[in-house]
């Protein structure tokens, strides 16, 4: 093609067509300008073909994460819904005393034996805040969420630290001699689980509802329950959904 071009310019100069020469080279410049801008679009579009293939590849992953962080939050609060349930039935109890000394342990140990902690998947939404390709997500209000997200995420840890000191005020009560922990571990079948001794001496952990001690304990610690339940993790899954939701549409 470069050669056919090259032997019809020497035939224009050889015979002094000056003005079809000069037509000739507009349209030869012209070819140029157009073979250049067709590989300046093919390549944009390759590029932006790649940028959308990682963003997806982003969206996935990020889908991903945030449905296993989900179903964490979810089986979460259940658990703290029936600290909560179990906390008030004790409660309960102090005025009415109707239950055994067993059914007491086991409330007791249900209560207070598990820890209330968030441990959200957020490998991802990490490594792409830190090293800047969260910028890399089309949407606006999906990056604006997922920052967000971090910092609420914040909030909920603080809560969860009250939460965990309120538990403790009611553990220290079995860190002294006053009120057996040993009683509450073999009534409520948790030494034999765990292969304890069981000693059979058959003391009560009843008295401890005559506490005010315990009952003051008792009483924040499922204030901080609620709390945390309905001004924490309720609103938590209601941005988790939302931020769900926006990944779904985004993804092609």
């Amino acid at each position: 093609m470069l050669h056919l071009f090259k032997k019809i310019r020497k035939k224009l100069l050889k015979e002094n067509r000056l003005k079809n020469y000069l037509v000739y080279a507009l349209g030869e410049i012209l070819l140029v300008v157009i073979g250049i801008l067709i590989a300046l679009a093919i390549n944009n579009a390759n590029q932006n073909r790649i940028i959308k293939n990682k963003e997806q590849n982003y969206l996935i992953g990020l889908k991903n994460e945030f449905s296993t962080s989900r179903a964490k939050l979810l089986e979460l609060m259940k658990i703290n819904q029936e600290n909560l349930e179990t906390a008030k039935a004790i409660l309960i109890q102090i005025d009415k005393k109707e239950v055994s000394s067993s059914q007491l342990s086991s409330m007791l140990f249900q209560t207070y034996s598990r820890d209330i902690s968030f441990n959200p998947n957020n490998s991802l939404l990490l490594e792409m805040i830190s090293s800047g390709s969260l910028r890399e997500l089309s949407n606006l209000n999906l990056r604006h969420n997922l920052t967000n997200w971090l910092a609420t995420l914040d909030d909920i840890a603080k809560q969860e630290k009250d939460l965990l000191a309120q538990r403790e005020k009611a553990l220290d009560l079995f860190r002294s001699d006053e009120f057996s922990l040993r009683t509450i571990l073999e009534q409520s079948g948790v030494s034999s689980q765990m292969g304890i001794p069981v000693t059979n001496q058959g003391s009560s952990i009843l008295p401890i509802l005559e506490s005010l001690e315990f009952e003051n304990s008792l009483l924040q610690f499922i204030l901080s329950t609620e709390a945390t339940q309905t001004l924490h993790y309720q609103p938590l899954l209601a941005d988790l959904e939302i931020i769900l939701e926006m990944l779904e549409k985004e993804i092609k």
